[in-house]
């Protein structure tokens, strides 16, 4: 039997009464248990990887783009073959198992190496590689997973959820990630990771969802399968065209921060690994606060001017980091509030953009449409990683960061138009 979220409800009595209303669903609490422990390890490695690049291995500016740069190529490369694929393909949830058991083996790899002598910044390249590939085929196989398991009404509900999850990771996942690279060092630090993947794939093993139905090679009305189907409904839909434009422009600029902020600050701030991770957990907060009152915000607001704000309370705030100096308490405080203030802008716009995106794509084109989004706007990551490196080497680290955190905020320019500003509630599905 499969699962879905249209069975009654659980009950509401004892333990569960205090529960959300989707988290009493076990379909859905096992796909958000899932994203929620795999969200925290990756948090983990998110510091632990850049820190054993520059610590161990001695990795410069140019070395941490290329790096960043790695993880982030495979959307670039693969997110269109993967999801004209997957819309063929009916098993999407198989795909996604694989995809984490696959990341987990990988992971592994690198303390096994450090273990016995031979760690090499090579191999920290080609294991980025090769994850940031298997996070594209698990990725572009989550959205179909979604739809199958949340009705649309609830969409930015459980979009909040996945999202809170996923700021509940920034709170502790960069803490405990520092922690664990203080006290044991960044190897071992990610056998964290290396367990999440599995226990998200134990979790994803107990659904049971009615995926989409595969698109059929001979139907007439899927005509431009592969690559054309997807770029041509991007390229039509207003709604669609301007989200995707406007976070792309924002992940330009963002990952040329992105790639340069743990060398700025455990170089030239001199902030321990421990500190680091605290300074962004505790800075993270602003992104549980983001999870918790995004809804509120749209159902007084319209999802509409939510999503402009967060185009702008995202990136404005980093600039407080090349900003930062003089005595510590100063340092800290400009840098815990740059963190908190713009996770609380990614945090709403990962849970707008996400909802309207959703709500604007056929079931038909999920896979399609997903790989072109990722394409362009994760696809434009690597570029601004590189871009970043090569800055902070012509230049210098500092000016590269004022350079990304003004330029991240013409991002906002995309979606100032309408019909986004407008948008009360959810658009309707578009064909």
């Amino acid at each position: 039997m499969s699962d879905t979220l249209t069975s009654p409800e659980a009950p509401t009595t004892g333990s569960r009464r205090w529960l959300p209303v989707l988290l009493r669903q076990p379909p859905f609490r096992r796909y958000w248990s899932a994203q929620t422990v795999s969200l925290f390890g990756d948090q983990i490695s998110a510091l632990a990887l850049p820190l054993l690049a520059v610590l161990g291995t001695g990795a410069g500016p140019a070395e941490m783009g290329y790096l960043t740069a790695a993880t982030l190529l495979p959307n670039l490369l693969f997110s269109l073959i993967a999801g004209a694929w997957l819309d063929r393909y009916p098993h999407k949830r198989r795909v996604m198992i694989l995809a984490d058991l696959g990341r987990g083996v990988l992971l592994a790899a690198i303390p096994i190496a450090y273990l016995f002598g031979f760690l090499a910044l090579e191999q920290l390249y080609v294991v980025a590689f090769l994850t940031g590939t298997l996070a594209v085929l698990f990725e572009v196989a989550h959205s179909a997973l979604f739809v199958s398991l949340v009705p649309r009404k609830d969409y930015v509900d459980a979009n909040a959820l996945v999202n809170g999850s996923r700021a509940m990771s920034f709170v502790a996942g960069p803490s405990v990630g520092g922690l664990l690279v203080q006290v044991l060092g960044a190897p071992v630090a990610l056998l964290a990771d290396v367990l999440s993947y599995l226990l998200s794939a134990l979790f994803l093993g107990r659904l049971r969802p009615t995926e989409p139905a595969p698109v059929g090679p001979t139907d007439e009305s899927e005509r431009g399968f592969g690559l054309a189907a997807g770029l041509r409904f991007v390229a039509r839909s207003r709604i669609l065209r301007a989200t995707v434009l406007g976070t792309t422009t924002l992940n330009l600029f963002n990952y040329m921060f992105a790639a340069l902020f743990v060398l700025y600050a455990s170089t030239e701030l001199e902030l321990s690994p421990g500190l680091l991770g605290l300074v962004i957990g505790t800075g993270s907060v602003g992104a549980l606060l983001g999870a918790v009152i995004t809804g509120r915000l749209v159902r007084r607001f319209g999802v509409g001017r939510t999503l402009v704000l967060s185009f702008v309370l995202f990136p404005a705030p980093l600039m407080l980091v090349p900003l930062a100096g003089g005595p510590t308490p100063l340092l800290l405080a400009a840098l815990v509030t740059a963190e908190f203030l713009s996770g609380l802008g990614v945090m709403m716009l990962d849970i707008t953009a996400g909802s309207v995106q959703t709500a604007t794509i056929p079931e038909r084109l999920l896979g399609r449409v997903t790989g072109v989004k990722r394409t362009i706007n994760y696809g434009i990551r690597p570029v601004g990683a590189l871009l970043g490196g090569t800055l902070g080497t012509v230049l210098d680290v500092r000016s590269t960061l004022w350079i990304a955190t003004v330029g991240a905020l013409a991002g906002v320019l995309w979606v100032l138009p309408k019909p986004i500003r407008g948008l009360r509630d959810l658009p309707e599905r578009e064909d």
